[in-house]
This record gives structure tokens, C-alpha cells and sequence, in this order.
């Protein structure tokens, strides 16, 4: 008789993976995802060379080329396009595995319709809310609001993959209250546009209080020389003025900020010729949440942005989504499902992530370019003299670090999941 299934509440980038991670080691799951219908929702986001191996590792490494764009390089620059620091990414830095710049939706759509495919479309079941948990001995039930009529569903563990507003979070931790916004307000939004300086380019630009970030995320159209950009405007308010709104897919008005961007003169981009031919812009209040103390009660744990969520300055978000879930998967082999998993993938990740909650709090690598700004008010000759290259060098690799994903590291460590593992029969 097969094992009862653990249940995942959320049907995003960390709960897909961790269902097919679940799958490729024998685990039977379900997700429980409260929308109807998955559309591929959101813009660009990266996934760095230590979360592509393992989406490689899962079978995935023939789809990122159809869904996005290898990054090739990674810089910093001021609003005139003055060079701060430059590198190479991905397989051009000498990782064993690219980076890849993508479309948040479209990999999301990747990933369920890989869980459809192997799964089988019994193991999703969308348009179930999560509204809480039950622990109860040896299993635990989750709650759920399929259209008002509530029901539950029994299983031997519960992993909360329900992001930014997880109800089982909130369950765990009453009183935590709303998300801590930073006062800065991300406008995000992509448009065909011919790519820049290699075509594979990731550049971030401005000064405090005031960036621009673009980046390709799909392929160039051979006949027309243009493919999909990505571009977040970045501007910083007294966070007193209560900007309260995190709702990810919220609409918003160019008049809001696209006067910031018109005294830009770049001459290998055009920030506001980007943001004018944008049709669909999207409006993010910057928020993070403070570090927890314990990501689990009983047969119930956090992982992605339900247990950590960061601010986006290292383009780590969703690639430690994926991490998460793998580590999940190496905690089942190793001790079987249950508590037991779960103490061990907590113990390994929740101090790191932690780390890198605070870090993203100074600006993580992005400080480079507040630091130009307060030294020279971003002009210079030759950017040596303002911040020395040892200086610049440190303050990237710093962040890799961090984050897991230095070159040496990640290409010496062996795989999470090895090939051919499987759980055995045991669990705790």
C-alpha cells in the first residue's frame, strides 16, 4: 500500500518544485493552489547557476532555452551609462551551469506543466484556499475554502509554499502582522525592444533612491531584432508615507514615476523609451518580513517566500525557492518523511536564508552604486579612483557567497539529490 501524500499549499514556484522533487525520489504529494486557472502572471525575474542545476537535475535543462535567455553579463552603472562594475554570468563566469533571465509566469507554467506530465492532473488541485492546519498526533490536517464550502484534507506532513501571505504562516506566527515595506516601490513591466550590449546583458542603474533595471528574457527574433525586456523603475519614499499595498499583479500608472526617468542619458538604452512603449505596468512595494526563530509546528513547515521572504537586490528570490525545495527532498532521503526531514532541512537553511533577509536590507551588491553616488555623485574619469577594483570585487563576490552560489563552490559541491535516490519505506 502506497504512503499517504504530503500536502503543499501553493502552487508556485516552490511548491512545483518541490512536488516534482517529491516525485523523482518516490514521494507521493498534492497541491493545494487557490486560484482557478494558473496563467503565467508576472515579469522577469533570474534564476541563478546553483537553482538551474538543480531544475537541470530535475529534467527541466531542454525547456530554460525555450523560455528564456542565458544571462551573459551582470553590471552597474550610473544614470549616464558610466560603467561601475561589470562581470561575466553563468557559464561566460565559468559556472558549469547557466544563469537564465526569464519570465516569472512562464517558468511557473513550466513547472506545472511538467507536474501535470509526471504526475498526473489529480496531483493539483487548484481553486482550494489554504485557510490553516491541524496537528493531530501522527498526521495533520489541512484546511481548506474551495468557493465558501470549506473542507479538509488529511496527510502526513504539510509544507507551506503560500508566499508573501501564507495563511499557515500566519497561523504559526499570529500577530507578525503585515509585511515590513522598505519605502521603495518597484514599477515593473516588459516590451519588445531590441536588447542591449551583449543581447544577454543584465544592467542596474541610477543612484539612491532611484534605479532602473533591465534585462532581456527571451530570445531575439531573428527578422525583427527584438526581444522581450524586462525593466523594474526603483524609488525610494519615507516609508512614514504608508504605501500599503503588496498585491504582486496590481496595475499601475506610468504618471506615477516616469518623470524620474527623462533626464537619463544612456546611449546603449533608452529607460524611457522602454517604460513609454510598455503596455501592461505592474506596481510591487518593496517587502520583506523579519527572520523567524522556527519555520515548523509539529508536522507543519515554511519554505520560499512563506518562510523567507527577501527583498529582490540579489535576484535570489525564487532560485532560493528552488533550493528550498530540493534541500526537502535531500532531508526525505535522508531521514525519511516526516518531523525528523523537516528539523534537518530547517536546521541547513533558516540561519542562511536569514543572512541573506538582513543583507538584502543594506542593498546586498547593489551598494555598489549608492557608494559611487556619495563619493563622486556619480561622475568620474576612471571609476578606480572612486572605488578601487578589490573594493568593487569584494563587494560581488560578497553576495555570492551569501546566497550559495560562488563559482567555486557551487561547482566543486556535489548534487543535492544524487541520481536514482529514493526514499525508503520509513518514516518519522
Amino acid at each position: 500500500m502506497s504512503p499517504d501524500p504530503i500536502l503543499i499549499a501553493g502552487g508556485g514556484i516552490a511548491g512545483l518544485t518541490l512536488a516534482l522533487t517529491c516525485h523523482q525520489i518516490g514521494v507521493p504529494v498534492r497541491v493545494f493552489e487557490s486560484t482557478h486557472t494558473l496563467r503565467p502572471l508576472g515579469v522577469g525575474i533570474n534564476v541563478q547557476p546553483n537553482a538551474v542545476r538543480e531544475l537541470i537535475d530535475l529534467g527541466l535543462g531542454d525547456r530554460l532555452p525555450e523560455i528564456g535567455v542565458a544571462t551573459r553579463e551582470y553590471g552597474f552603472f550610473t544614470k549616464h551609462g558610466k560603467e561601475i562594475w561589470n562581470e561575466p554570468r553563468g557559464i561566460d563566469a565559468g559556472y558549469s551551469w547557466p544563469q537564465y533571465s526569464v519570465h516569472r509566469g512562464q517558468l511557473q507554467m513550466m513547472l506545472y506543466d511538467a507536474v501535470i506530465d509526471r504526475l498526473g492532473a489529480d496531483a493539483i488541485q487548484l481553486g482550494a484556499r489554504v485557510t490553516g492546519y491541524v496537528n493531530a498526533g501522527d498526521s495533520v490536517r489541512l484546511l481548506l475554502d474551495r468557493d465558501g464550502a470549506s473542507s479538509e484534507v488529511a496527510g502526513p506532513l504539510v509544507i507551506a509554499a503560500d508566499g508573501l501571505h501564507s495563511a499557515i504562516r500566519e497561523q504559526m506566527v499570529p500577530g507578525e502582522g503585515p509585511p515590513i515595506w522598505s519605502g521603495a516601490i518597484l514599477w515593473r513591466g516588459c516590451t519588445r525592444a531590441e536588447p542591449f550590449r551583449s543581447g544577454a546583458s543584465m544592467a542596474i542603474m541610477g543612484k539612491p533612491h532611484l534605479r532602473f533595471v533591465t534585462y532581456p528574457i527571451s530570445a531575439t527574433d531573428p527578422e525583427t531584432g527584438e526581444a522581450l525586456v524586462n525593466w523594474i523603475a526603483e524609488t525610494t519614499f519615507d516609508p512614514s508615507h504608508g504605501w500599503n499595498r503588496e498585491d504582486w499583479n496590481r496595475r499601475a500608472d506610468k504618471a506615477d514615476f516616469i518623470d524620474n526617468y527623462r533626464d537619463w542619458e544612456v546611449d546603449w538604452v533608452d529607460p524611457l523609451d522602454l517604460i513609454e512603449r510598455t503596455e501592461e505596468v505592474f506596481e510591487y512595494p518593496m517587502v520583506d518580513r523579519d527572520p523567524l526563530d522556527s519555520w515548523t509546528d509539529g508536522r507543519v513547515t515554511l519554505m520560499g517566500d512563506a518562510a523567507h521572504i527577501m527583498y529582490p537586490v540579489g535576484s535570489n528570490g525564487a532560485s532560493q525557492a528552488i533550493i528550498d525545495a530540493r534541500k526537502i527532498g535531500r532531508a526525505f532521503v535522508d531521514h525519511g518523511v516526516g518531523t525528523e526531514a523537516m528539523s534537518a532541512f530547517e536546521e541547513e537553511l533558516r540561519p542562511a536564508t536569514g543572512r541573506m533577509v538582513i543583507a538584502g536590507r543594506g542593498s546586498g551588491p547593489t551598494s555598489i552604486v549608492d557608494m559611487v553616488e556619495d563619493r563622486c555623485g556619480g561622475e568620474f574619469d576612471d571609476i578606480n579612483d572612486v572605488v578601487p577594483y578589490e573594493e568593487r570585487a569584494a563587494l560581488a563576490d560578497k553576495y555570492k557567497k551569501l546566497a550559495g552560489f560562488d563559482i567555486e563552490t557551487l561547482n566543486s559541491r556535489p548534487p543535492i539529490i544524487e541520481p536514482g535516490s529514493r526514499v525508503g519505506e520509513g518514516a518519522g
